[in-house]
């Protein structure tokens, strides 16, 4: 239990950073700019409640809007999706699910964790472009966009989680 929290504050506190410090900056051909502090959601055990869940999703937002001067955009992007979490996970994993998982390739094996974080990420990012423009002016730039962040962002979750389940297999 405390390992969870400890490895959960870890997760927050790098990943806020990465994102503020180094991912906010970088803007693909002005399409694509990936969203990694999402990790931290995807990577909460399976058994946190909604009301937890709810909570950290828009306390990660939050912080991350402190910092990128975007008035509440991430936050509540963070909170739909991450109230909306349990029924992604339980959509591709079903309901047997053992109490303190956590989503990894070892779980939920590689298709399945794809398709759970490729599906997170979909609904987070439209949710946030959405928001941001406030308008479906330019469609297709829009559905550019969003499939850009959207690949950039999933290629680099699935990054950091082969190197999670490499240290886990060596004994880290």
């Amino acid at each position: 239990m405390i390992d969870h929290v400890i490895k959960g504050i870890v997760y927050f506190v790098t990943l806020v950073l990465i994102q503020v410090l180094v991912l906010n900056n970088i803007h693909f051909l002005r399409l694509a700019t990936p969203f990694l502090y999402l990790y931290f959601i995807v990577k909460l055990p399976v058994s946190t409640s909604s009301v937890n869940m709810t909570f950290l999703s828009f306390l990660i937002g939050i912080i991350i809007d402190m910092f990128s001067n975007t008035p509440g955009m991430h936050a509540a992007a963070c909170t739909l999706a991450g109230f909306s979490r349990p029924a992604i996970i339980k959509l591709y994993m079903g309901k047997d699910l053992v109490e303190g998982l956590s989503p990894s390739f070892r779980t939920f094996g590689y298709g399945g964790f794809f398709r759970y974080v490729i599906t997170f990420v979909i609904l987070h990012h439209v949710t946030l472009f959405l928001i941001e423009s406030l308008t479906l002016f330019d469609p297709l730039f829009f559905v550019i966009r969003i499939l850009a962040s959207v690949a950039v962002t999933t290629l680099l979750m699935c990054i950091v989680e082969s190197f999670n389940i490499e240290s886990q297999k060596s004994g880290k």
